[in-house]
């Protein structure tokens, strides 16, 4: 995926190894010298198998793995490489160039803070924006995302798992993100709210001209929406391209496999 790297993130040689505790302190490797981009524009999917490295690929861009995981390769966004900055710097990063879409909003937000408090949280602390400017901009990123108003007073607890989600997806859009980072975004929700949430995230993602990249267990689903497919396993990326070709052509075996379970799964072998 060839572009300028200015308007990119572009992970080079990354590799991510998690250190177990206790006498032996196991060593777990769960990325391998990964390299790819994502331009601002474009919809990336990540896809494969649970355990296979891709939410540790995800992570590792704002640089939220655990701690005591070790890192190496080099991580750009806009040319400014990310993984050379110090925690202050990044910090100043974090929502403005790059935000994340977490696994499960439920567990995402702090019980006692309201939906407003969450949003308005991080549009003090990174955009230095007036009080009252700040609550009538979270209602207008709630309304973007779906969600009235009203929902500004509500605690995480009295939103469904939709609902979660969509406040997430406007603390993400808060600061203006170039880019947007959506781990596995429709877990635990039913069939119809799934398509709606994902479709959303998609949409406003290309209105905004941001660049998208998606993690997801689910590459049918993620050919359907996404320009690009990059299918890991073990750690180690084993093909990328135009999500048309990976899907109806696959050059690997282990995605040819992948994509006949999925539709063994949903019932669609041989037609």
């Amino acid at each position: 995926m060839p572009m300028n790297e200015k308007s990119a993130i572009e992970i080079r040689s990354l590799s991510v190894t998690y250190r177990g505790g206790g006498a032996e302190a196991r060593e777990t490797r769960a990325v391998r010298d990964c390299s790819f981009s994502v331009g601002k524009g474009d919809v990336v999917g990540l896809a494969g198998e649970s355990g296979c490295g891709k939410t540790s690929v995800l992570m590792a861009i704002p640089r939220l793995l655990p701690a005591g995981t070790l890192v190496s390769g080099q991580i750009f966004c806009g040319g400014e490489e990310l993984t050379a900055l110090g925690e202050e710097e990044l910090n100043t990063r974090r929502w403005r160039r790059v935000a994340l879409v977490p696994q499960g909003a439920m567990n995402s937000f702090t019980p006692h803070l309201s939906i407003e408090r969450h949003i308005t949280e991080v549009l003090e602390r990174h955009m230095n924006m007036p009080g009252r400017e700040r609550r009538e901009y979270a209602a207008e990123l709630l309304r973007t995302v779906g969600l009235e108003s009203t929902f500004l007073t509500r605690y995480p607890h009295e939103l469904s798992g939709g609902q979660k989600q969509r406040a997430a997806l406007a603390a993400a859009l808060a600061c203006k993100p170039d880019f947007l980072l959506a781990d596995e975004p429709t877990t635990a929700l039913d069939v119809i709210t799934q398509k709606e949430v994902l479709d959303m995230i998609v949409s406003l993602a290309r209105g905004r001209g941001m660049g998208l990249l998606l993690v997801t267990h689910d590459l049918p689903l993620a050919a359907g929406i996404c320009d690009a497919l990059i299918v890991m396993k073990d750690g180690e990326i084993l093909e990328s391209g135009p999500s048309r070709d990976v899907i109806n052509s696959p050059k690997n075996e282990y995605t040819r496999r992948l994509i006949q379970a999925i539709r063994v799964m949903d019932g669609g072998e041989g037609q």
